[in-house]
């Protein structure tokens, strides 16, 4: 089975969390894209887990264009893979598509905290 590093981050306090996944709890990010949202109850935490990045055993990230779990060469401008570069210039590199696979070994994800219902009744009528 598949086994993730989940760097958890929460944007309200700034701070990242790693969970280590393994077995039944890998087994609901396996298949996920990037910008794909989830449950936080499978870490444990509330609110929804959205998937913003990742990489592979190997160190190759994960990039949002490129569809599927494949590790293909990518011609980049900019963007993630690819540090700077000057003005006109294009790289040839080696990145991951945006489906975690079984091949995948980190996942960043950002914390989206849940609006709780209003209990107050001052609405204007």
């Amino acid at each position: 089975m598949a086994n993730y590093k989940v760097v958890l981050s929460d944007p309200t306090t700034g701070k990242s969390t790693v969970y280590e996944v393994k077995d039944r709890q890998a087994s609901a990010f396996l298949g996920l894209k990037i910008n794909d949202t989830i449950s936080g109850s499978v870490l444990g935490v509330n609110g929804d887990i959205k998937i913003v990045g990742g990489s592979d055993k190997a160190g190759f990230p994960m990039r949002p264009d490129i569809p599927g779990g494949v590790k293909k060469y990518a011609l980049l401008t900019k963007g993630v893979g690819l540090k700077k570069v000057r003005k006109g210039e294009r790289r040839r590199k080696l990145v991951r598509g945006n489906t975690i696979t079984e091949d995948i070994y980190q996942i960043n994800a950002v914390l989206i905290p849940r609006e709780e219902p209003r209990t107050d009744d001052t609405r204007k009528g």
